[in-house]
Parts: structure tokens; C-alpha cells; sequence
């Protein structure tokens, strides 16, 4: 590629396209007219000899070509806003900025009560939008799209280098009995724990868990009464009923009917599960994603202790 007479310009629209898979959008954010966005396109497809952007019905979507060079493209342009502007910092207090956050279900319930309010005291301008997801590998495509700022979740089955994270909260198993349960009082043995009708959970779909595997692994099986997509639905399901539920422990202690629900530890041993803080690399300079991302982290810490 020859450099000579390049606009530096192509690259803030290639980003904006990128973030935003739609011209008229990326025109907006880029302060640039909706026919200029779409004449920076055409350049951009020229200087790189590839379409970069196929339209679809859920808009542009970037090509192969696209996806590799978004994050170089991504790095170059926070680094000339640090040298154009080194002294550039993010005042909570008085910026008015938006962010979104992909939660699964877990840090939707036990963190974002906390980090609402917290926002709200540290940063009144700041709007925060969620998009809610079940699979840990969404994680990927969702930033690597810009249609999420920050993910809260378990890690992606594939690690990828562009994708940074780091350990924020654990929670262990526990199994939860209606207190008017015969075997509420007295705990429960494996053997009773695998006659009982269970409740899995499973936000995929699937009609085995962690609890099924660590049965087999035993020569067992538990009779599933009841498959549910969501956990924290899971405590008022019990009272009055035979069902026995095995799921993380703040479920427990984020519910109404704590008076109606005993809790045991599970008779098998299961792992604990820590939840991540993921974000793009792209982001991992910016002044107000590094405050945000603190900013989880103190709330995290809290509900942790």
C-alpha cells in the first residue's frame, strides 16, 4: 500500500462503519454527512481491494479483511488521540457518556443493583444500556462488533488475545429444598439427593449440567422434573413443591423466600465459578472504559466480602 496523500480520515470511518454496521450511524458518530460516509466506504474499498463491508438485513457486516484489520485500526486511532491530546482524562462528575454493558443473568442480579446506584452517585451524566446474553462465546463477536463495551460473564471456551480479562467475583454451589420438605431439617446424602426430581437450570437448552456430569462420572443419574433457562427464578419454585435445585449460592441469598427455602451443601463436589470482567483490547487505554472498568471492579469487591 502507498501511503502518500492517504487520509487519515478513512480510518475514523472504517472504525465508525465497524462499531456501528450501518452508514447512517457511523456518519453520525464520525460528525460527517451520510453520502460522505458512503464516498469514505467506496475509498476504503479501493485502498484495501476488498468489499470490507457486505450488506445484510442485520446491516453491514464486516468481511474477513474487515475483522483483521479492525483492531490495528482501533489502536492506531486511540494512539493519536493520546498524542493530540495527552493531558485527555474522564471526569465521571461532569461527562455525559453511554455505555454498554453484556451481562448473562448471574451479574445481572447480584452486581448491576449496586453498580446502578453507584453510576448514578459518581456519574449523574452516564447512561448505561444492557444487552443480556446466555452463551459464554457470544462474548467474542459482541465486542469484537462494538455492540458491547464490557461483558460480565463467564470466559469464552476460546481464549482470544484481542479479548482482555480478569478475574471479578466466585461463587460456590449450593442445593436449595422447600423448608416443608421432609429432608429439609437433616440435610441430604447422595443417595436420597439422586432419588429426588431435580430442577436443572440451563440458559442454553441442554437437559444436563455440572451436576448431571459429576453423576455420571459416578454411575448415577437424577430424575430432572423441570428445566428452566434462568436460576434466580429457581428459589420461588420450591415451597410447596418436591423439587430439589442445585445452583450458585447468592441465588439463595438474592431471593424473597429465604424463609421458605433450606440450603445445603450439594452431596457431590462441584466446582467453583468465578465470573470475568472481559473487554476488547481496543478499549484497554480509553480514560473512560479504565474508569468503568474500576469502578466494577470496587462493586464486585464489595459483594465479594
Amino acid at each position: 500500500m502507498n501511503f502518500d496523500g492517504f487520509d487519515l480520515n478513512l480510518l475514523v470511518a472504517f472504525n465508525a462503519l465497524m462499531l456501528e454496521r450501518n452508514v447512517t450511524k457511523a456518519a453520525a458518530i464520525a460528525g460527517v454527512s451520510q453520502p460522505a460516509m458512503s464516498a469514505a466506504l467506496s475509498r476504503l474499498r479501493r485502498v484495501f481491494n476488498d468489499p470490507l463491508f457486505i450488506r445484510s438485513a442485520e446491516g453491514l457486516l464486516p468481511t474477513a479483511k474487515a475483522q483483521e484489520i479492525a483492531v490495528p485500526v482501533a489502536e492506531a486511532l486511540g494512539q493519536v488521540r493520546n498524542l493530540m491530546n495527552p493531558t485527555h482524562i474522564f471526569d465521571p462528575a461532569t461527562k455525559a457518556r453511554s455505555f454498554t454493558l453484556g451481562l448473562t443473568e448471574y451479574p445481572l442480579h447480584v452486581l448491576l443493583p449496586s453498580l446502578t446506584q453507584k453510576l448514578a452517585l459518581l456519574a449523574p451524566n452516564c447512561s448505561i444500556h444492557v444487552r443480556y446474553f446466555t452463551d459464554r462465546d457470544e462474548t467474542v463477536p459482541l465486542l469484537d462488533a462494538g455492540k458491547i463495551d464490557i461483558a460480565i460473564g463467564v470466559p469464552p471456551t476460546k481464549a482470544e488475545n484481542r479479548i482482555l480479562s480478569h478475574p471479578l467475583l466466585t461463587d460456590d454451589f449450593v442445593t436449595m429444598i422447600g423448608r416443608h420438605h421432609d429432608v429439609a431439617e437433616k440435610g441430604i446424602d447422595l443417595k436420597s439427593f439422586v432419588a429426588m426430581r431435580h430442577i436443572l437450570v440451563s440458559p442454553e437448552g441442554n437437559h444436563y449440567g455440572l451436576v448431571d456430569q459429576k453423576l455420571r462420572e459416578l454411575n448415577l443419574v437424577r430424575d430432572i422434573g423441570l428445566t428452566l433457562p434462568t436460576m434466580f427464578s429457581v428459589p420461588a419454585l420450591l415451597p410447596g413443591t418436591d423439587f430439589i435445585a442445585t445452583v450458585l449460592s447468592r441465588v439463595a441469598t438474592h431471593t424473597a423466600n429465604q424463609t421458605l427455602i433450606n440450603v445445603f451443601t450439594p452431596p457431590i463436589e462441584l466446582p467453583t465459578i468465578t465470573f470475568h470482567l472481559l473487554w476488547h483490547r481496543r478499549t484497554q487505554d480509553n480514560p473512560a472504559h479504565q474508569w468503568l472498568r474500576q469502578v466494577i471492579n470496587d462493586v464486585a469487591a464489595a459483594c465479594q466480602t
